[in-house]
């Protein structure tokens, strides 16, 4: 059974929930959030890089939000693609889900500036403290000594 694959369809499932429900919630879901949690559950990243790219998402929705505020227009959707790229290079933050998210204020068009990066920063915590979670439980059960381990693991296993 895989825990966090399981553990991220549910939490996805929960925050498109609450995004239809509660009107103010309405930009906790986005289709980067689905990208994202495939991004981390199919790579073995170390925490410390799962946050940088948490971090990195979070900055690049800031830019994205400011700019799209300041000016919806094509000027400011070259910055916001130029800046972002630039820091995805220098950081080497390996994940095109960020420069995604950066663009979401563009389509979005929010009253205020700073509700996007504020939902990309709690969905993407959640997400975080949900694959920790699961991968603490997944721990727990494989430990158990009823529960028979898992020798072969085919190459199509990794994603799912």
């Amino acid at each position: 059974m895989r825990i966090k694959t399981f553990a991220i369809c549910i939490y996805i499932i929960l925050i498109y929930w609450i995004s239809l429900h509660i009107p103010h919630m309405k930009s906790l879901f986005f289709p980067t959030l689905g990208a994202f949690s495939l991004l981390f559950v199919s790579r073995s990243f170390e925490k410390a890089e799962v946050r940088k790219i948490a971090l990195g998402a979070v900055t690049a929705s800031v830019i994205g939000s400011l700019f799209a505020y300041w000016n919806p227009g094509v000027v400011s959707l070259l910055l916001t693609l130029l800046i972002v790229i630039g820091l995805i290079n220098k950081f080497k933050w390996n994940a095109p889900p960020i420069l995604a998210v950066s663009l979401i204020p563009f389509f979005t068009q929010p009253d205020l500036a700073w509700i996007i990066p504020l939902s990309v920063f709690l969905s993407l915590g959640g997400l975080l403290l949900t694959l920790s979670v699961a991968a603490y439980v997944d721990g727990k059960i494989d430990n158990m000594p009823f529960v028979p381990k898992r020798n072969v693991k085919a190459e199509s296993d990794t994603a799912a």
